[in-house]
């Protein structure tokens, strides 16, 4: 039987006209002004009456971490995207450090023929085994599925395979999202001279690059250069870039630990003025679930699915530093664009993919971990006041996640 919903008076984020929109078989069929005729109905229409709340397309987060297969103890694809859906997710790509890797199209496939609640992308890695010694098939992890390139967690630290890659990525339009990170170095100096190598890299050889959790301020400015140079260069930071500096690991101990780590102030107000500028076009979670034990004995990263959106509305929105729709704009359609996915999601318009989240941006809540869908608790926002509450998510058509 085909899906059939009705969202009743739904204010959208970008105009705030009050809209019904009426889902068929998971497509947006009709879109009009609330309450201006009859809507389309059947005994088997499900109604959800937003009440004059907000609704955005699904938000698209271009990093995740699922750790299935191989890490189900920390995460699984299941409760990762019930996770992602009360964040008001609706699409994720997951990378490919599990174990083992996703370096073949048999575990690209395995992972998109598991149980999911949002649309789940597999990036494909670039070395075997991310060991960063042999390229993968890219032709044939593109053909099984896979959205992307990347070895997050670990860089390609080879320049000659590094552009090797490129090259090879170029020939089968796919996208590379690099770990910018100097084994060798430490501070600041770790990301930053690896965020010029790659930038560099592509643009000699006219690759698409996406750069990972930029986390300081010059490696936004070698984002910005590239881009106003014309190079086809994309970036992304995570909520804990612009909303804590390296002060919060005194406070939150290991749950404030990842990599690349928390910066000083001045990284975090670069970032945010990329943020404005553009520079840095997309906002990612880099969710990567652990268990206490793990996160005690050293393991980095912090979960960020649940609260990525209302961090963006705290420190983003609220502040004054960008608007409430570049907001959205910056987690739909330029990670939709960026991915290639804009044809089918990251917009409302009547014959998209019924992806929606409804919001309150003035509701304010504190943010309670042991609630979290996910297997794993490490953040450092427990107990965090936010605005920006997450009320229903509809993934095709059907509702993934009703607050």
């Amino acid at each position: 039987m085909q899906n059939e919903l009705l969202i009743k008076n739904a204010r959208t984020a970008d105009s705030g006209e009050l809209v019904d929109i009426s889902v068929f078989g998971g497509i947006i069929e009709q879109i009009r002004t609330a309450g201006a005729g009859k809507n389309k109905t059947s005994d088997q229409t499900q109604t959800i009456d937003a009440g004059g709340k907000y609704i955005s397309p699904g938000f698209v987060d271009l990093h995740v971490h699922l750790r299935d297969p191989g890490q189900t103890h920390k995460e699984d694809i299941a409760s990762g995207t019930m996770a992602a859906a009360a964040g008001g997710i609706t699409t994720v790509c997951c990378m490919p450090n599990t174990r083992p890797c996703l370096d073949t199209p048999e575990l690209v496939r395995y992972v998109l023929g598991q149980r999911a609640y949002c649309n789940v992308l597999p990036v494909g890695a670039i070395t075997k085994s991310q060991k960063g010694e042999e390229l993968t098939d890219f032709a044939a992890l593109k053909k099984a599925g896979a959205i992307a390139l990347s070895d997050d967690g670990r860089p390609v630290e080879s320049d000659e395979l590094m552009r090797a890659a490129l090259l090879k990525a170029k020939e089968n339009d796919m996208l590379v999202m690099p770990h910018c990170e100097d084994l060798g170095l430490s501070g600041n100096a770790s990301e930053d001279k690896i965020t010029k190598r790659d930038i560099e890299l592509a643009q000699k050889v006219g690759a698409r690059l996406h750069i990972c959790h930029v986390s300081t301020k010059k490696s936004a400015e070698y984002v910005a250069q590239a881009k106003r140079a014309g190079a086809r260069i994309s970036a992304e930071t995570c909520p804990h870039y612009f909303a804590l500096t390296e002060k919060a690991v005194l406070q939150y101990g290991e749950n404030a630990r990842m990599n690349p780590p928390l910066r000083s102030e001045e990284d975090r107000e670069g970032i945010i003025e990329a943020i404005k500028s553009g520079a840095i076009e997309t906002i990612s979670t880099d969710h990567a679930p652990h268990s206490e034990e793990e996160k005690k004995a050293g393991q980095n990263g912090i979960t960020g699915l649940e609260s990525a959106f209302a961090l963006g509305v705290t420190y983003l929105v609220r502040p004054g530093h960008i608007t409430l729709a570049k907001l959205i704009e910056m987690m739909t359609i330029n990670p939709a664009r960026i991915i290639g996915v804009e044809g089918e999601r990251g917009k409302i318009e009547e014959g998209k993919a019924a992806d929606f989240v409804i919001f309150d941006p003035e509701e304010k809540f504190t943010f309670d971990k042991t609630k979290s869908r996910s297997k794993s608790r490490n953040t450092p926002f427990h107990g965090f006041e936010l605005y920006g509450k997450v009320l229903w998510t509809v993934v095709n058509g059907n509702v993934a996640y009703s607050g």
